[in-house]
């Protein structure tokens, strides 16, 4: 294999068991009071609410359907949708979510087994090692970019989330990316994409995966 190809069996197996997430989640529409609104548009409703919806990712490290994401991605949501690989949308319930550690773990009903993300270690990760990030920048799917571990446990607390065995990584993370994963040379999951430092390029930050087994076990 030349080695400019090298990275495409990795990301074609890892593939299948990234998904895309769209939440919804409803608000009161106070932008028009209700006279206001009655005035300027006397023949139709007074709007109730309004839909907000934010993207994420996550990936799939079960048979039996589990997802594992950011707790942000699905935070306040009152529907969450998923998009697997062939197309397929389907409902996602919230199976457990830990919002100071920023985890959440979903699952999607299925009669069949689903593809998996085989779990790797942190552990075992070295700084300059290679790294892919697969996830759903801007709503854009399945957009793969890569680099490499730029530092290792880093302990960050930003709003209130508190994150710990942190992966520095020079893959590009945009919105929309939060919890994906970052993938070893070995096609696992080593790390969850989970947030960036805004206007500072090149300073994207993943979840060891380590952290994450413990924490989600039980449910498994």
């Amino acid at each position: 294999m030349h080695p400019a190809n090298y990275f495409v069996p990795i990301v074609e197996k890892a593939k299948p068991a990234i998904i895309s997430i769209t939440t919804e989640d409803y608000a009161v529409n106070r932008k028009m009071t209700k006279i206001l609104h009655q005035f300027l548009f006397p023949n139709s409703q007074v709007p109730g609410k309004e839909v907000r919806r934010s993207f994420g990712t996550g990936f799939i490290i079960h048979p039996r359907g589990y997802v594992l994401t950011s707790e942000h991605v699905i935070h306040n949501a009152k529907v969450i949708h998923v998009k697997l690989i062939s197309g397929e949308i389907k409902q996602a319930e919230v199976v457990w979510r830990d919002q100071t550690r920023d985890l959440a773990l979903l699952h999607i009903a299925s009669r069949g087994a689903f593809p998996i993300l085989p779990l790797g270690s942190s552990a075992e990760t070295q700084v300059g090692e290679l790294v892919i990030s697969i996830g759903n920048p801007l709503g854009l799917e399945n957009t793969v970019t890569t680099g490499i571990i730029s530092a290792k446990n880093r302990p960050v607390q930003i709003a209130g989330r508190k994150y710990e065995d942190i992966i520095q990584t020079d893959a590009a993370i945009n919105p929309g990316n939060s919890g994906g994963p970052l993938i070893n040379m070995n096609g696992e999951a080593v790390g969850m994409n989970a947030f960036i430092i805004r206007d500072n390029h090149g300073l994207g930050f993943a979840i060891g995966i380590d952290s994450i087994k413990p924490l989600i076990r039980k449910f498994l």
